[in-house]
């Protein structure tokens, strides 16, 4: 069966044919680092990891790109109200979505482009936009620069919508527009912003818009024509209407095919920063293991709205636990050969079916403790086997070195551990029972120096980790 994905541009289910042979271009809005991430900010990063990841099983060499807006009005506004640079909140909130995506083992890009780092791209993609009659300079002194949308007949195209139907942009003072639904290019500084979010250009000191920005970025790592784009299902409008607008505009076919994840929902609403609504992650991974958050995640469809609850969160937890056990119980010695399961194929290649996906992982599972308890530890072997695979495509694979070392792993290394120590400690009593005190006294030492604590009891000395010591 051939990988096919829902396309949102033309709302249809649509076989995936790249543009190379072999090949998969794929480019992912990324976050505003304006604050620090949430359950439902971080979505679509493990959605199109689970993308990336399928694609790559299925052969293709894929080039993924997910960029990161480090400069905007929110960024700036956050930062002044806190009294620091927007840089500084900017860099800040970027190290802590890291954390994030490692937190829940969402691989890194192929590239991780920041708008700051290729405002001369956006400059040069304005410039010819200009000059092909779809953009212009405000007549107000302003420094603004804004796209035409009159002037390119297929505005709307995305997201089926006519422009007289579209309400106003509201990114800039709509005095320097010919028409209310013109959006900015360019934002000429204004005295109130610092001088350093401002970049040299021929209509003057200012910043990229937003929707200019993302446009660049994929042009300069993808190409003018590349495969998928992707994002949330709330960038539909205006963001990637606008962009498609100017790219195309501008000459350059852009993405064949647009995938939208939908929204992690709290009561029925949006999560998000406006709302109050929010979960961030380290204070969810305070409940619950990282790699179950994921599951949790997965194990919905990329467009299927998720309403948010700790009931569903930890009902997902005790359901992989569940998996973990098998794979511990089936973990015995010998090798077998086997393929992922025709079903698990097929939900996957059906525009990522994971939630059909999970439900196949399942079944192997109680078929494989079936088995196993019938003695049949071959079977249970080769059902382990296909459920590591299956686990692996979807970022869920307990032994996958990106979750950290695992119980079994702690315990061989705290034996490990038990017996140097063991070893330094019979020496030292040797040297205490030859009355080489000053070479008892280094041993203990080098113990200390270790961050190994030594407590001499009746039955024989003892230790144990030092405070604070990892």
């Amino acid at each position: 069966m051939t990988f096919r994905l829902y396309d949102t541009a033309t709302r249809e289910v649509r076989d995936f044919v790249p543009l190379e042979e072999g090949k998969a271009g794929i480019y992912l809005c990324g976050l505003t680092v304006q604050s620090e991430p949430h359950v439902g900010h971080v979505r679509s990063g493990v959605n199109f990891d689970v993308l990336q990841r399928w694609l790559a099983h299925l052969g293709y060499a894929v080039t993924f790109i997910r960029n990161v807006t480090d400069i905007d009005d929110k960024i700036l506004t956050k930062a002044a109200d806190q009294g620091r640079p927007w840089y500084n909140l900017a860099y800040e909130m970027h190290r802590e979505l890291d954390k994030a995506y490692a937190a829940l083992n969402v691989a890194p890009p192929t590239y991780e482009p920041s708008a700051t780092g290729h405002v001369p791209e956006m400059v040069e993609l304005i410039a010819t936009l200009i000059e092909r009659g779809h953009a212009y300079a405000a007549a107000d002194g302003s420094g603004d620069v804004y796209f035409d949308v009159r002037s390119w007949p297929s505005y709307g195209e995305l997201t089926h919508q006519r422009i007289d139907d579209m309400e106003a942009a509201e990114d800039a003072d709509p005095r320097g527009k010919r028409d209310p639904r013109d959006f900015a290019l360019w934002k000429g500084r204004k005295d109130s912003e610092p001088q350093t979010a401002s970049w040299p250009s021929p209509w003057g000191r200012g910043r990229p818009g937003w929707h200019i920005e993302c446009s660049a970025m994929a042009e300069k790592y993808l190409g003018a024509a590349f495969d998928i784009h992707g994002g949330g299902v709330d960038l539909r409008f205006p963001h990637h209407e606008n962009e498609q607008a100017q790219s195309r505009a501008a000459g350059h076919p852009f993405a064949s095919y647009w995938m939208h994840n939908a929204w992690i929902t709290t009561a029925g609403e949006k999560m998000s920063k406006s709302l109050g609504n929010t979960l961030s992650i380290p204070s969810v991974l305070q409940q619950v293991r990282g790699i179950e958050l994921r599951f949790y995640m997965v194990a919905a469809h990329y467009r299927s709205h998720v309403e948010f609850s700790f009931e569903a969160l930890q009902e997902a937890a005790v359901g992989f636990r569940r998996i973990e056990n098998f794979l511990e119980r089936a973990n015995t010695p010998g090798a077998v050969d086997v393929d992922l399961p025709a079903a698990f194929v097929d939900a996957m290649n059906d525009d990522l079916g994971t939630p059909a996906a999970v439900a196949v992982i399942h079944d192997t599972v109680r078929e494989g403790n079936r088995v196993l308890a019938a003695g049949d530890d071959t079977a249970a072997r080769a059902a382990r086997v296909q459920v590591v695979a299956m686990l692996d495509v979807l970022g869920l694979n307990p032994a996958d070195p990106a979750w950290g070392p695992t119980a079994s792993d702690d315990q061989q290394l705290t034996d490990a551990v038990d017996v140097l120590v063991r070893g330094l400690l019979d020496q030292r009593a040797q040297a205490r029972a030859n009355k080489d005190f000053a070479a008892a006294d280094m041993i203990r030492d080098q113990i200390k120096a270790a961050g190994i604590a030594i407590t001499d009891t009746p039955d024989g000395p003892t230790w144990s980790l030092e405070a604070g010591t990892k």
